[in-house]
């Protein structure tokens, strides 16, 4: 069950939602590096169960224990090891799910796959899973920040037939805006909507889905190597395997299909004040030919409505006979919310590697784009 992702910023997870525990072992960070273990426990605290009654009632401090790789505050350049140990664990609620496979859910494919699962709490296919990349990506986060100055937001733009009409001219400037609202949607009248959908539904034992919308500012040209780890590739590799997202776009997405030529490309121009170069649309996302271009890259993934609902749904069992599930335990009537600061994390895992690799490549590109003063080391 491959678990690891990237090309020199390593990232290898590990655990299941009832495990002992579950958190991420990473690779390739240089040594001497300030280690940003606040930084990287309130992205775990924005992630998460049990913030308000829009989510799971399972309640998790999801404190980070750092077991290795760090020193008097300092990378070692050995692997880290960071730990979120569980502890609100209530394995009986999946007693009945033990041989029968809930709808839309992973149980089934896992059982065919490998021939044993852990089906408490959904094991592996948990969101919980999540834990260890957002610890990584927290001083992922970090290291994009400090040497080169992005800064990335992500923000519900849709949750059902609920449109945040949010235009580019309304991005929000920061996540702690966006934390204000309790769907994380920062538009409050949006925001009021959302919230008594999902109380609808979870009050009926039902659940709904819905898009995240990201917006990476300040990120240099240059990042993402054709043809088979294009940025966007990357991008849509990493978002799509978190548990329940369904769906990728970057830039016009779907919607550019509607457009003709001499509407959709984007027309370059020296912006005067910086000499830099810049488009008068970005239709491309900030992305052209899987490398970055300058422009903000903006993107979008789709969530399914969660699985596990407290509604009877015909099914079946690992006998291959038909029954009626009523799902007990405690899950998202949606994920939101939660998925937003998730979406961030898997973002940053991708630049910061996308980052790592073109400065050992392109040295040249490294002494143009990152601040030098702020890289220890160098």
């Amino acid at each position: 069950m491959p678990s690891t992702w990237g090309k020199i910023f390593k990232v290898s997870t590990y655990g299941e939602s009832h495990g002992v525990s579950v958190g991420v072992v990473l690779e390739g960070v240089p040594a001497g590096l300030p280690f940003p273990e606040e930084e990287i426990q309130k992205d775990l605290t924005r992630r998460r169960p049990g913030q308000n009654d829009l989510t799971t009632p399972r309640d998790e401090e999801d404190r980070v224990v750092v077991e290795s790789g760090v020193f008097q505050g300092k990378t070692t350049g050995s692997p880290i090891l960071l730990k979120v140990n569980n502890k609100n664990t209530i394995g009986s609620d999946y007693d009945e799910m033990a041989h029968v496979f809930r709808p839309s859910h992973a149980d089934y494919t896992y059982s065919e796959k490998y021939g044993h699962r852990a089906h408490v709490g959904g094991g592996r296919s948990s969101v919980r899973e999540t834990i260890g990349r957002v610890a990584a990506a927290g001083l992922a986060r970090v290291i994009l920040e400090r040497e080169l100055g992005i800064q990335t937001i992500a923000w519900v733009d849709s949750i059902g037939e609920i449109d945040s009409k949010i235009s580019e001219s309304e991005y929000p400037n920061s996540r702690d805006f966006v934390d204000r609202f309790p769907t994380r949607c920062p538009k409050q009248t949006v925001n009021d909507e959302m919230e008594t959908l999902i109380r609808q539904l979870r009050d009926e034992g039902d659940s709904v889905g819905g898009v995240v919308k990201a917006v990476v500012k300040n990120l240099p040209p240059g990042l993402g190597d054709p043809v088979y780890d294009k940025l966007d590739a990357d991008l849509a590799k990493a978002l799509l395997s978190i548990s329940a997202c369904k769906g990728f776009e970057v830039g016009s997405g779907f919607n550019g299909t509607r457009q003709t030529g001499s509407i959709h490309n984007d027309e370059f121009y020296i912006e005067e004040k910086t000499g830099k170069v810049k488009t008068r649309t970005n239709n491309s996302g900030g992305i052209q030919g899987g490398i970055s271009n300058g422009m903000d890259l903006v993107i979008r993934a789709a969530f399914k409505p969660t699985s596990t609902i407290k509604k009877e749904q015909k099914t079946v069992d690992d006998k291959n006979k038909e029954t009626i599930l009523l799902a007990k335990g405690r899950h998202d009537p949606c994920v939101l919310p939660r998925a937003v600061p998730i979406v961030e994390a898997v973002i940053n895992l991708v630049l910061v590697d996308a980052y790592f690799y073109q400065r050992a490549l392109q040295p040249k590109w490294f002494l143009k784009y990152a601040d030098l003063d702020s890289i220890p080391n160098q």
